[in-house]
């Protein structure tokens, strides 16, 4: 037996080293990729181990069966989630196969949960596990980076709705699997030197070209599929309830809010209503942090507060419309559609958060143009007889109000003017108490006005719901400190792009004016914009259509001539190009697949007429054509040419005697012309010639 010169296995040893490097590197980078679900510092500390301890096993176990490798590994990953879980996780496995579930579910970034980052623990320790075994058991060159393309492939589908972007993971990642496969080829040092740029070109160009891609502007979301959890009742007694009760010990402590201006909190949101009590058809999404925007995509002012629990009951979060990122809340799920936000348990006193909020603010021409939106579930009204009662006192109290934004203020006015604020009034929001305050007492709390405002808008087909809140609070430099007495309700009506508007029906408690700064400016605001209404000088809203009402020509205008005509004109240029490409691989397809030997010997030589530039000089002899084409490109074609001339004249006259040889030998030098003919054609005159429109002639 020839012994292996040292210099060789040096080299070998060399390269197997540098792949398990790569493959550490290849798996690391794809776990990298959940950047975008898991906040960064908490992710990386689980990839790390889980990318390289995998290869150092396989380098121990070299030698050794593969059984003892997976053993092993599988002993070390368990050990490794004892300090992902702080200790050993009787659960493991469960939190394993519920987690791409709950992953789907959540609101990105997600928690760093270890029920949650247990999956990308695993799957990128499978990836280095497969990778570093297959390259050490194999000789194959690329198979060790295709568990980390998969776990790439995961992170991409999971992390859609996620901040930030893969496509330099995916540039990075291209990288190492051009120099894996030059590491694993049995060549000079100089083809790694020279192949790892090129690949880094690669990269840079699909790093570049990634965004144009239309898969880019819109790619597929499984969370579009996902099963959201159902409705869910959060406390045994409802916000609303407490209203009252808040309001007989109106001294005490809720909670503090260090903030840059006085807002009113909002704490729960209330849109459904059974004649008995309002509640909430949220339907609560973990999140590590962000709030999904709402249906405002206009000017906004962005309000910090720093929120200090000082006895505040339940589990829902008070926080300043709207919220857009929370800090310090673990265990933080939030409604997407309303912004409400809670934890899992009841927060102990001293527990503090931070939130940035986006506070909407738009313009007068922009709320005098508001339509309500098309949503039958927020314009549901119990069937029970009180409803009669409702919709007279709501139409009689707009009357005159020809546009939805002016009905809604009108009704506003009606409640704060006709009624009065009385906290010894008696609690409930039931039909029947709500019936008795509209029809005998005319007094109450902002429990009774709020419900009584959002019924009645409903029955004007005003989509609308209940907030429970509280107002700024007693302010002290910056600080604002919430008592029960603080407590507020008030409602909200919904209009297309414009989202949610709050209205202030509940009067103050010194007549119709108000004593809260926020209320009283929103309050002056509405009737200073009801003043122009009236004035007639503003254009009216366009009604609403109902939900599948046909459009008619004048509806929309559609889209615009100098946008058809440049997209007509590049769909004309796709098509030809297209054609153009297609086309002649289709023909050449065709001629080489022909039924019998002399067909395809006929073939092959129209095809290298077509090749040669000579597609349409039928009058040409054979060996003219050989002749021509060695004086335009060079004697080396006439190698090929003129035995394909031979045989193409011989079939042509004997075409009894044509045999599958024949056709056989006549395309390999159709072939070779055509490979000669492309070495020694520039790309742009190749490029030039295909889309000339000669090709497209049969």
């Amino acid at each position: 037996m020839t012994a292996v010169p040292a210099s060789r296995r040096d080299a070998e040893v060399w390269r197997w080293a540098a792949g398990l490097v790569v493959v550490a590197a290849v798996a690391g980078v794809a776990g990298w990729a959940f950047h975008r679900v898991f906040p960064q510092a908490e992710l990386l500390r689980v990839i790390l181990p889980a990318a390289v301890v995998p290869p150092v096993v396989a380098a121990l176990t070299r030698t050794r069966p593969l059984w003892l490798a997976l053993v092993l590994d599988v002993v070390l990953w368990f050990a490794a989630t004892v300090p992902l879980y702080g200790g050993l996780a009787p659960a493991l496995v469960g939190d394993l196969a519920d987690s791409w579930q709950a992953l789907l579910t959540t609101l990105l970034p997600a928690s760093p949960d270890p029920k949650l980052l247990v999956l990308v623990h695993t799957l990128v320790w499978a990836a280095a596990v497969i990778g570093a075994e297959t390259l050490t058991r194999t000789r194959t060159r690329l198979a060790p980076a295709l568990p980390a393309l998969a776990v790439y492939g995961a992170a991409l589908l999971l992390g859609v709705d996620g901040e930030g972007s893969n496509l330099p993971v995916a540039a990075a990642m291209l990288v190492l699997a051009g120099t894996l496969s030059l590491v694993r080829d049995d060549r000079p040092a100089r083809w790694l030197l020279a192949g790892i740029p090129a690949a880094a070109v690669l990269a840079a160009i699909a790093l570049l070209v990634g965004p144009l891609l239309p898969v880019a502007a819109e790619p597929y979301n499984p969370r579009a599929h996902a099963d959201l959890p159902p409705p869910v009742r959060v406390d045994s007694v409802s916000p609303l309830d407490r209203v009252s009760a808040w309001l007989q010990i109106p001294d005490r402590p809720l909670f503090t809010v260090r903030a840059d201006q006085p807002l009113n909190w909002r704490l729960a949101v209330l849109d459904r209503y059974d004649g008995v009590r309002w509640t909430s058809s949220a339907r609560f999404q973990p999140t590590g942090g962000r709030v999904p925007a709402g249906e405002w995509t206009g000017r906004t002012t962005p309000v910090r507060q720093s929120v200090t629990f000082d006895g505040l009951p339940g589990t829902w979060l008070p926080a300043a419309e709207r919220p857009a990122e929370v800090t310090g809340a673990r265990g933080l799920a939030v409604d997407p559609d309303s912004g409400a936000m809670l934890v899992p348990a009841a927060p102990a006193k001293g527990f503090t958060y931070q939130v940035e909020s986006l506070v909407p603010r738009p313009t007068r021409a922009e709320l005098l143009a508001a339509v309500p939106a098309a949503e039958p579930a927020l314009t549901a009204f119990p069937s029970l007889p009180q409803e009669r009662l409702f919709r007279k006192v709501a139409q009689e109290a707009t009357k005159g109000a020809d546009v939805p934004i002016r009905q809604a203020y009108r009704l506003q006015n009606f409640l704060r003017t006709t009624a009065k604020y009385d906290i010894t009034a008696p609690p409930g929001h039931s039909l029947k108490g709500l019936e008795f305050f509209l029809d005998t007492t005319h007094r109450g709390t902002s429990e009774q006005f709020a419900s009584s405002f959002a019924l009645m808008a409903r029955t004007l087909g005003l989509p609308s719901r209940v907030v429970v809140g509280f107002r700024p609070g007693e302010a002290t430099g910056g600080v604002y400190r919430v008592k029960s007495g603080h407590v507020m309700a008030w409602a909200e009506i919904k209009f297309e792009k414009l989202g949610w508007r709050p209205f202030y029906p509940t009067p103050g408690r010194s007549g119709a004016k108000d004593d809260h700064d926020v209320v009283s400016s929103a309050i002056e605001e509405s009737e200073r914009l009801e003043g122009e209404f009236g004035q007639g000088g503003i254009d009216k809203p366009k009604k609403s259509k109902p939900a599948g009402a046909r459009k008619t020509a004048g509806d929309e205008e559609g889209p615009s001539l100098w946008l058809l005509l440049p997209g007509a004109g590049g769909a004309v240029v796709l098509l030809y190009a297209g054609a153009a490409l297609l086309l002649p691989w289709w023909r050449r397809r065709r001629r080489r697949a022909a039924p019998d030997a002399e067909s395809r010997v006929a073939g092959a030589w129209r095809q290298t007429c077509d090749d040669l530039g000579l597609r349409r000089e039928n009058t040409l002899t054979a060996e003219e054509v050989a002749e021509r084409g060695a004086q335009t490109h060079g004697p080396h074609v006439s190698t090929h040419l003129t035995p394909l001339a031979d045989i193409s004249n011989f079939v042509r006259y004997a075409p009894d005697q044509a045999a599958h040889a024949a056709a056989e030998e006549a395309w390999r030098r159709s072939d070779a012309i055509r490979s000669l003919l492309r070495r020694s054609t520039p790309l742009p005159v190749r490029l030039k010639n295909r889309l000339h429109p000669r090709t497209l002639r049969p």
